[in-house]
């Protein structure tokens, strides 16, 4: 093994030039991005990386910095998980359509798939239904990428797209209805005939079983659009006006690889505050050395938003659809 190979010094010219074929690609895609976006009369914007509160997301881990003052002061601050929170700030501000390739960290993570730090392409519209972000982001998909794509042994078409409901993908797949059960452990594991695990709450239990039964099965033959979550799974999504059961967020699946998270947008502060509350209280369990305040302010923007809806897409994971390449690591820079 020389120095060059070494796991203290992964960096190398050779491996850096068998990624640029690679890497040429993406920054095609790049640019391929802001022109569909422009077209389509958004505003890119760039929000600040380092912030007070870097999401409320209850098993993501933040990177911690600070910010010295020239009187000397410190100010904790942290790398965002996601822009979301300065983005609809920026929404209730009056920006309109508005999008954004920005990095973002999440400490912790690292696979085939994941990065601690990578990019996302978030992108917001006012006054758009889920079913028109849906056409959007398809639309998107078939800008930039070819008809065909195939990405770690998939092969996608992208002329055809499955929308289908959590709840009709676990009748499909798992035979049961997944609404039934919502917030009761003991019954999903017992209609899943699948054993609860000690302290597996019922959230904790429908991902497990996500995992294994449902996401395997999406995003293959053609692109899948999962819709319909389970209202405790909504985030910062609302609650659908026709089933209060389930809220208005979708993910997207390409060539088995999950791409894109969207919600039509909370815009009720009151719930969204008590939907951070509950959820960092469930990350204080997990944790509860790792603190930071509550962003007054985005709660403040939520209450301001106009109708919209919102979704963030691995931009790194697009350039793999993109390029075929089998690991994230083929796709970054350094």
């Amino acid at each position: 093994m020389t120095a060059q190979d070494t796991p203290s010094r992964p960096w190398h010219p050779e491996r850096l030039a068998a990624r640029l074929p690679y890497l040429r690609r993406r920054a095609g895609l790049t640019q391929a991005t802001r022109a569909f976006f422009a077209a389509r009369g958004y505003l890119e914007v760039e929000t600040p990386y380092a912030v007070p509160a870097p999401g409320e997301e209850v098993h993501l881990a933040a990177f911690a910095t600070a910010r010295s003052a020239p009187d000397g002061s410190v100010e904790p601050l942290w790398l965002h998980t996601s822009p979301e929170f300065a983005m609809k700030k920026l929404l209730a501000g009056g920006a309109g359509r508005i999008f954004q390739l920005a990095r973002v960290w999440r400490n912790g993570e690292g696979s085939a798939t994941h990065a601690p730090e990578f990019t996302m392409l978030e992108w917001y519209r006012p006054d758009a239904s889920m079913s028109e972000l849906i056409a959007e982001t398809i639309a998107f998909l078939r800008a930039v990428l070819p008809p065909v794509v195939t990405c770690r042994g998939v092969t996608t078409l992208l002329d055809r797209v499955e929308v289908i409901s959590v709840a009709a993908a676990f009748e499909r797949h798992l035979g049961i209805d997944v609404l039934a059960s919502v917030s009761d452990a003991d019954r999903l594991a017992a209609d899943a005939r699948t054993p609860r695990r000690p302290g597996e709450t019922w959230e904790d239990l429908f991902f497990r079983l996500m995992l294994a039964h449902i996401e395997p099965k999406l995003g293959r033959d053609m692109p899948s659009v999962l819709t319909g979550w389970p209202a405790p799974l909504a985030a910062l999504a609302r609650r659908d006006p026709a089933d209060a059961r389930v809220a208005e967020r979708f993910e997207l699946y390409v060539c088995g690889i999950e791409l894109a998270n969207a919600f039509v947008e909370l815009t009720d502060a009151d719930e969204q505050r008590a939907r951070f509350e509950h959820d960092r209280a469930r990350r204080h369990a997990i944790n509860a050395t790792v603190d930071w305040p509550l962003d007054e302010e985005v709660l403040d923007a939520v209450a301001m938003l106009p109708p919209c809806a919102g979704i963030a897409l691995g931009f790194d994971r697009l350039a793999m659809i993109a390029t075929g390449a089998a690991r994230i690591t083929e796709v970054l820079w350094l």
